[in-house]
């Protein structure tokens, strides 16, 4: 996988878009990793391997004994088959496709510096004879659902794709995929040639600002990966004044405008008479029980400013553990840890000598493990009765996901199982 990376890249590419000083903002702050980013690269790597084999490349399967797992090799076997679909119906289609694994894409022309690494770039055409190009690319995250469609990432693969190949292969649409397996999405959207490029002129000026550090500071969802987003004045602000103004009566109580206005020409009374307002205990709208319906209404923005908060937190832990920082009221402590072998082997032979034997367990090897034994062929026929796909966990997610909704009505996580159903008498 490549180390480097653009400025403007396609994978920040909502963020600059949406908040052109972002990208130079970010530049004052380390591109440090983390754990969910070691294991999505492990992941691409294997997605690499698999397809590359398949294309009869010598290639070594990569090793990883922190990240491999079942759920892993699962979500990159969906990865492969749907590369491997697209590949082979081209081939049905007639054509021999040119097919590009990890292929780095250039669209300096239209963001400055501009570059990125697609996934997989496959050009060939389809069954009425119109050249194609697909751009795939895996998302290993289950923590935010990614949508193909009008996907700036894509796009911008895309464009870098056609600037290099475009006039060798009369291109006349693009398809963009996302495979997400973690949250069974898989999403495709397509669009011609010409609206592509026009796309790619009208973020020009944009992308230009952005490379340039200027424009204005917007805070929204783009922020989630900015690394600037626990100083930035904008979220900050933003967070605020979502609490403000979902949780706070503005036109009544201490923060209102009215409780720091000129006195009134009424006659002093118990009611008039002025008084100076607790401003440390904010009123909250409607003291008591609040509704769902009211709950419901703030429920969007609960993201964002929670969001908000872990990055600060994160942000000063940071600076206090790796730093040295001294923060104000607060201190730096051990957790807890488990106890743990230091040496596995000298640990099995003293318990051997002394008697003990009975050291390790056994266990099934996994479904996906028996499948490679058999071949998925003979696993479908010997053990295929045996197979079963619980259904996922059950999440709360907003109208806009394109998942198809569950019925809860016959009982499904146990709400009509656990209590009986009574009639209205």
């Amino acid at each position: 996988m490549p180390e480097v990376h653009a400025l403007l890249s396609a994978s920040s590419s909502k963020q600059w878009l949406n908040c052109p000083p972002s990208a130079r903002l970010q530049e004052n702050f380390p591109n440090e990793s983390s754990v969910y980013a070691e294991e999505g690269t492990f992941a691409h790597s294997i997605c690499e391997y698999k397809v590359k084999k398949y294309l009869h490349e010598r290639v070594r399967r990569p090793q990883s004994e922190e990240f491999y797992t079942e759920e892993l090799e699962q979500s990159t076997d969906a990865y492969y088959d749907f590369v491997v679909g697209v590949i082979e119906e081209m081939k049905r289609n007639g054509c021999e496709p040119l097919v590009l694994v990890e292929e780095r894409v250039d669209y300096s022309h239209i963001a400055p510096s501009g570059f990125g690494t697609a996934d997989m770039l496959i050009i060939g055409h389809d069954a009425e004879g119109r050249g194609i190009l697909h751009i795939c690319d895996y998302k290993n995250g289950k923590g935010v659902f990614v949508d193909a469609n009008h996907n700036s990432q894509m796009m911008l693969y895309a464009i870098g794709a056609l600037h290099a190949y475009g006039y060798i292969y009369p291109i006349e649409i693009v398809r963009m995929s996302i495979i997400q397996p973690r949250l069974d999405n898989i999403s495709t959207y397509e669009c011609s040639r010409e609206e592509l490029e026009a796309w790619g002129e009208s973020i020009k000026p944009t992308a230009k600002m952005a490379y340039e550090g200027k424009g204005e500071q917007k805070a929204g969802d783009w922020c989630r990966f900015c690394r600037a987003k626990p100083v930035c004045r904008a979220c900050k602000e933003e967070a605020l004044s979502l609490c403000r103004e979902e949780f706070l009566d503005l036109d009544a109580g201490a923060f209102a405008e009215d409780a720091r206005a000129a006195p009134s020409e009424v006659e002093e009374s118990d009611t008039t008479a002025p008084y100076t307002p607790d401003r440390s205990a904010p009123t909250f709208k409607q003291p008591g029980l609040v509704t769902l319906d009211e709950l419901t209404e703030v429920l969007p923005t609960l993201n964002r400013i929670s969001s908000w908060i872990e990055s600060v937190f994160a942000f000063i832990s940071s600076e206090a553990i790796n730093h040295g920082v001294p923060i104000k009221g607060y201190k730096v402590v051990e957790g807890r840890s488990k106890r743990i072998f230091t040496d596995t082997k000298a640990v099995v032979e003293t318990a051997t000598q002394n008697g003990y034997t009975d050291l390790y367990k056994q266990q099934l090897i996994s479904l996906t493990e028996f499948e490679k034994l058999m071949g998925k062929k003979k696993f479908a026929e010997l053990l295929g009765e045996y197979v079963a796909k619980p259904p996922g966990k059950l999440a709360l997610v907003p109208d806009s996901d394109p998942r198809p909704p569950v019925d809860l009505s016959n009982g499904v996580g146990g709400v009509t199982e656990e209590f009986e159903v009574l009639e209205n008498e």
